[in-house]
């Protein structure tokens, strides 16, 4: 499925700040807890916790959060469908970079173990 150009730009202006709760309910209900998600926010985005709650109060959108990343260089691995997409497919940087974020948050939620989440060992 390939994404639109309206879509792109949709999700590029999504603030970081009015998604992350969904994230840390998400994977809470599921048993996780919030350092492992922001153990994993670090691995794909070199942000720490001072960081991210930087970005979350300046209702930073995801084009800026992702452009001031410095996406881990295993990120590339991080494959399969998300919200409907194939990653690896999806050609917008910002989109398939969101994209990774939700995989890995859905990785965390399902139970994976964080070596196969943060693609060590590989």
């Amino acid at each position: 499925m390939k994404t639109t150009p309206e879509h792109d730009q949709r999700v590029a202006k999504l603030t970081f700040a009015s998604v992350y709760p969904h994230y840390v309910t998400k994977i809470i209900k599921k048993g996780r807890t919030v350092e492992e998600l922001h153990e994993v926010i670090t691995w794909l985005t070199g942000f720490d916790k001072k960081k991210m709650e930087e970005l979350i109060a300046e209702k930073a959108t995801f084009e800026t959060f992702f452009n001031l990343a410095e996406l881990n260089p295993n990120a590339e691995q991080i494959k399969g469908v998300i919200c409907g997409y194939r990653i690896e497919k999806i050609e917008n940087p910002i989109t398939r970079q969101i994209r990774y974020l939700d995989k890995l948050v859905d990785e965390l939620a399902k139970g994976k173990k964080m070596e196969k989440i943060l693609r060590t060992g590989n």
